[in-house]
């Protein structure tokens, strides 16, 4: 049920493509209905949550390494769960009636239902691993939905503001966690919170917890990483809404309380927690003030409440964990609806300036209503949730005692920031709905929005009174559970009540609000105190950086990146010859204990033949053709040294490598000069003969002391266990689909999108073809030979047969579907060499992309097919069977992973060379005279 519940958003996200044709209406109700059954599956799986249990799922994927798909529902989980999918159907309405006409939907939504995806995966996970490849997950679909204007410089510049300062955050994350697997042993989140205290007591505890708040406090713009948010308003409206109450800012809260009993309690957690926290609630309080773009005032209200979040998780109380609990309910609610009424205002203002839509009370009474209620509730007037959070909120600053005589600061400030919170909730009110007149509004005069786009504000409106008014009922019970997954123990005694009395935290909220309302009465000059500061567009000061960042760059690569492979290639070997000059030295020995095998006739002749043919290759490389026929008879001895030390597999791979290799070499040759000008000066060849010898005698020597040394390998394992547990004697092929499969998978994946690459730098490539031979002879007019298309014709079926052979018996004898891919591709461009592109295309599907795909395809569907047997990720198994005829056959699922294989290297190999050869028109030109 788990699994469901976060993949049914990620499934949905597929339906606005074959459902836009459909209109907007459809699209959003089809892309609804999965959200809504999501809901249902999660209030059916949070049964036992209510009584303190937990639901947990598992599957094994690579179990050695502590990477296993693990979900996890507790309190905290559901209250995300329930934040995300609620607030996200409701955003699912609105998006409806706000995007405009001439946009169907179908991309917004798509993008909206992968982030709600990402967002359910960060907050079920139960393997930190996972949990930091949603949270990046969640960084990149945020900057596709903040950038969802692409014509709009400001929604690009903001998105990648806010991807590059998350991104970096989640560096940091990604390092944090690593550390703590290492230091409590286990990547399980269950495990690490019943180990918080080893963790504690570890000298990495202050490292592992700069790492995770670092990842923390940029997600949820903490100070001084706050300054993305605002520039991310540049998202319509439905995406703000989204993001910044209910998910994207409140990951990094999530992660604050997620990790609260594995890394609070100890001072340094109450100085960096807390010093954040209060810098980022009075920041973003008092710099709302000022915003005269609507959407600009909620982001830094957002700043500001995201601070006190965090302050009250700071403070190392239990108590103050439960207010800010709390405080996300209470934020979720009234913020989602406030971003909703700013987009109704723009809609039908065509502006968010405040300054211009002033006195709407006498145009859209209705909305107002809704806009002043949640404006309240973020104010913290009584009767609305906001109230009682706050309430809490201030309590806990009173009792806490960790500064000391310096311990009023906490109250002091958290008083300061309810002032301006009052403060920029009373210009929200007053501004847009009072204050006179709208002054030249695009849009005039304002109306009412459709109907049903109010419907999900009022819910939310709703929420915040009846939470505000009554607690108990409604919200009691969520908050006890998510309060106790937070702690991770016993939950504090409290009570959610409207009227606790006449007490300090009351009169501190009545001070909020009476300061407020005087600082709002003094805006004027406050506004002129405002104009005389210096103006700081962190946009712009962003963007300054990252262009420094590319001018230094651009400097250093133009240095470097000269346009010589060869230059390149020296600095990698100076900084190896570097390394060997520098540790060759302290060797005692150059060979090992192991006697040396005695020499015979033959080997010498190979060896001969290889130094001959190399030195030829260095001394000819000028001439092109000669050094491509020695660089192959470099090959071929190559694979016969494979053969000498029994590795037929490498061998056979080896000799169809150097096939291919040669078959690419004399396709790019076409175009290329036969005769290479001589352009290296002594200077360069002084230097390349210095590290040829100091690489060639440092290799020499480190590989004589290899192979002359007795080590400890893992080869026995594998030759143990070839047979029992892969059902093959080959084990070289063994362990390619099998001990090491997933290697072997992400190689294949690697080449699939190498191919696609080289295949996309080809495509809109256009060279001449060559009118003479290296002689300055005219080519033959016959570009097909009789000779080579009567020869290349029968080979055809032949060379299949073999690599069907090969293929076949790769499990037990040398061969495999590496291997018989190679054979096919090879035979297929003898087709396209002797015969033309157009004659095979006639016969052959020029489009070899579906084979790739499907080779990659069919290779993750074998892994992905044992766990529907509850094994690991490509867990391969084996049997025998008795077939008529033919006798005793062995059936393994590794030859599915092995056909993806195959057919992922026929057509990443075709899909190379076949388009490289393609570049010249002069088949077709031939054959159409």
């Amino acid at each position: 049920m788990l699994p469901a519940i976060v993949l049914l958003p990620l499934l949905a996200a597929l339906l606005p493509m074959f459902t836009r044709h459909l209109g907007r209406r459809w699209c959003a109700l089809l892309v609804a209905l999965p959200v809504v059954a999501a809901l249902g599956l999660l209030a059916q799986a949070s049964l036992p949550i209510w009584e303190g249990g937990m639901q947990q799922w598992s599957m094994a994927w690579l179990p050695s390494l502590g990477l296993n798909l693990a979900l996890r529902l507790d309190g905290l989980a559901l209250l995300f769960c329930v934040l995300i999918l609620g607030i996200g159907l409701l955003v699912v309405v609105y998006a409806h009636y706000y995007l405009p006409a001439k946009d169907d939907g179908g991309r917004f939504y798509t993008l909206l239902l992968l982030f709600m995806f990402s967002m359910l995966g960060v907050v079920t996970s139960d393997n930190l691993l996972f949990l930091v490849f949603f949270w990046e997950l969640t960084s990149l679909s945020s900057f596709l939905l903040i950038s969802y204007k692409q014509y709009d410089s400001a929604a690009r510049k903001g998105a990648r503001m806010a991807l590059t300062v998350t991104g970096m955050g989640g560096l940091a994350l990604l390092a944090g966690v690593l550390l703590i697997g290492h230091v409590v042993g286990s990547f399980s989140l269950s495990t690490v919170l019943e180990n918080g205290a080893l963790v504690q007591q570890h000298a990495l505890y202050p490292v592992i917890l700069c790492l995770v708040l670092l990842g923390a406090f940029t997600k949820s713009a903490q100070f001084p990483f706050h300054f993305w948010l605002p520039h991310a308003m540049a998202a319509p409206t439905p995406v703000s809404a989204y993001l910044h109450s209910a998910t994207m800012v409140k990951a990094g809260i999530f992660l604050l309380a997620r990790f609260y009993p594995v890394l609070a309690g100890t001072d340094l957690w109450f100085y960096l927690v807390t010093t954040a926290g209060m810098a980022t609630l009075l920041w973003g309080a008092v710099w709302a003030l000022f915003q005269h773009d609507l959407k600009g005032l909620l982001a830094f209200s957002t700043i500001s409440h995201l601070g006190l979040i965090t302050l009250l998780f700071g403070l190392n109380s239990p108590l103050a964990a439960v207010a800010g609990v709390f405080h996300i309910i209470n934020h979720a609610t009234f913020k989602a609806g406030l971003f909703m009424a700013a987009g109704i205002i723009d809609q039908q203002t065509g502006t968010r300036d405040m300054r211009r839509i002033n006195g709407l009370w006498k145009y859209m009474p209705y909305t107002a209503v809704l806009a002043m209620v949640a404006s309240a509730a973020m104010a913290g007037v009584p009767l609305l949730n906001g109230f009682l959070s706050k309430e809490m909120f201030f309590t806990e600053t009173l009792q806490s005692d960790q500064l000391g005589a310096m311990s009023w600061l906490l109250p002091l400030g958290a008083t300061l920031g309810g002032v301006f919170s009052v403060a920029y909730s009373a210009r929200f009110i007053h501004d847009v709905f009072f204050n006179g007149e709208p002054v030249n509004l695009p849009k005039f005069p304002p109306q009412e929005p459709p109907r049903y786009m109010k419907i999900p504000v009022e819910i939310l409106v709703a929420l915040c009174v009846a939470v505000g008014v009554f607690p108990a009922i409604t919200v009691a019970a969520l908050l006890a559970v998510a309060a106790t997954a937070t702690l991770g123990g016993t939950l504090p005694e409290y009570h959610l009540a409207v009227w606790h009395g006449l007490n300090i935290p009351l009169l501190m909220s009545v001070i909020a609000l009476v300061g407020g309302i005087a600082v709002y009465a003094c805006r004027r000059r406050l506004f002129t105190w405002y104009a005389r500061l210096p103006e700081i567009d962190a946009k712009r000061v962003f963007e300054g950086r990252i262009q420094a960042v590319v001018r230094l760059t651009a400097g250093v690569t133009r240095r470097l990146q000269t346009g010589s492979l060869q230059g390149y290639l020296a600095w990698v070997l100076a900084l190896v010859a570097a390394v060997l000059v520098w540790q060759l030295p302290n060797l005692t020995s150059f060979t090992g204990e192991r006697a040396m095998l005695p020499v015979d006739g033959v080997s010498v002749l190979c060896a001969l033949m290889l130094i001959a043919a190399a030195l030829l290759t260095t001394v000819l490389h000028r001439q092109r053709m000669m050094a491509i026929i020695c660089l192959s008879v470099v090959g071929l001895i190559v694979s016969l040294i494979f053969v000498r030390f029994s590795a037929p597999d490498l061998a056979l791979t080896q000799l169809s490598v150097e096939v291919v290799s040669v078959l690419l070499l004399m396709l790019a040759m076409y175009f290329l000069p036969a005769r290479a000008k001589a352009d290296s000066n002594p200077l360069r060849v002084s230097r390349d003969a210095v590290l040829a010898v100091l690489i060639g005698t440092g290799v020499a020597v480190v590989a004589l002391l290899v192979m002359t040394t007795d080590t400890a390998t893992i080869s026995p394992f594998f030759l143990e266990n070839s047979v029992p547990g892969g059902g093959g004697t080959n084990v070289v092929n063994v362990i390619l689909v099998d001990f090491r499969g997933f290697d072997t998978f992400g190689e294949i994946t690697v080449l699939g999108i190498a191919a696609l690459g080289i295949y996309a730098l080809l495509s809109d490539l256009k060279l001449a073809s060559a009118k003479y031979d290296p002689f300055g002879r005219p080519w033959a007019h016959d570009a097909h030979p009789l000779v080579l298309v009567t020869l290349s014709r029968p080979l055809l079926p032949l060379a299949l047969m073999i690599a069907v052979y090969i293929f076949l018996r790769g499990h037990n004898l040398p061969g495999g579907g590496f291997v018989a891919g190679l054979i096919t591709s090879v035979a297929l461009l003898l087709q396209y060499v002797a015969s033309g592109v157009t004659w095979v295309h006639k016969r052959i599907p020029g489009d070899y992309h579906p084979l790739v795909a499907l080779g990659v395809l069919l290779a993750g569907l074998t892994g992905v097919g044992s766990w529907v047997f509850g094994a690991p990720f490509l867990t391969s198994t084996f049997t025998h069977v008795h077939l008529p005829l033919i006798g005793d056959f062995e059936l393994a699922s590794a030859m599915l992973f092995d056909t993806g294989v195959f057919l992922t290297v026929v057509g990443a190999t075709l899909l190379i060379l076949a388009n490289l050869g393609k570049l010249s028109m002069l088949d077709d030109k031939k054959e159409t005279t």
